[in-house]
């Protein structure tokens, strides 16, 4: 596991310093931007859509037995967008695309297509791992962006049309005004941000150790998953815990 994170961070690091080669590798960047961003939109507003309003379905029916319906529209405009939509975008990004950049790469490393590159005197972080990790980090807070515009626009729905909660298009956004503020879609995204730099690399990191042929490659992109999934479940928490002591 030490390992494993060493060789992470290494890679990372070796990532961020090949940042002045982005505008050479702008043609597989923007390749990448088309698969993880325009691919994944649909699903990401599906999800959004059943998100915002299984929310407002739980918490809206408590709230108004207890006369409190005016409050679901804060409620919601706050657990999509600091929350919700960063944390479940980057799980099905991780799904998705963390896997696909897993057993591609993982299938280069195992037919050594990699070493050819090498031979060649082609950097395999520069063409491989930085157009991946650039696109991933744009893609994920404009998809992030879309999810909490949708996500509360599920809420909104089920609030107005759900009998025991009663309520209208105008009160549940006037309140979701009142509540939610520039810094609050910013955390969101911010969260969003490093979901993906952590996405990216850890994804690319298992193609790039993969051994063993197609049961390796299988194995590569199977931990790829469950590690980003592992390692989003573990940074919210601290990333939660850091932003609200900035608010402070």
């Amino acid at each position: 596991m030490f390992q494993n994170i060493g060789e992470m961070a290494v890679l990372l690091w070796r990532t961020l310093g090949a940042l002045p080669q982005v505008f050479r590798q702008r043609d597989k960047i923007y390749e990448q931007l088309f698969e993880i961003g325009n691919a994944s939109l649909l699903m990401a507003c599906i999800l959004s859509l059943f998100i915002g309003g299984v929310i407002a379905l739980h918490t809206g029916t408590e709230l108004a037995a207890r006369g409190l319906s005016s409050v679901i529209g804060g409620l919601v405009g706050l657990s999509v967008c600091k929350e919700l939509a960063p944390t479940m975008m980057a799980i099905l990004i991780s799904g998705r695309i963390g896997s696909a950049m897993a057993a591609e790469i993982g299938s280069m490393q195992v037919y050594q297509e990699i070493d050819a590159l090498r031979t060649m005197n082609i950097n395999p972080v520069h063409y491989l791992v930085l157009p991946r990790v650039v696109a991933i980090s744009i893609a994920l807070p404009v998809l992030v962006i879309f999810s909490i515009l949708v996500g509360w626009m599920g809420g909104a729905l089920v609030a107005v049309y759900n009998e025991r909660i009663g309520l209208t298009f105008q009160g549940f956004f006037v309140n979701l005004r009142q509540v939610v503020d520039l810094g609050d879609v910013l955390s969101g995204l911010f969260k969003s941000l490093v979901y993906a730099v952590v996405i990216g690399t850890v994804s690319c990191h298992q193609g790039l150790v993969t051994i063993g042929g197609p049961r390796g490659i299988g194995r590569s992109v199977t931990k790829a998953v469950v590690n980003c999934i592992v390692l989003i479940l573990i940074l919210d928490y601290f990333l939660t815990r850091l932003l609200l002591y900035l608010e402070r």
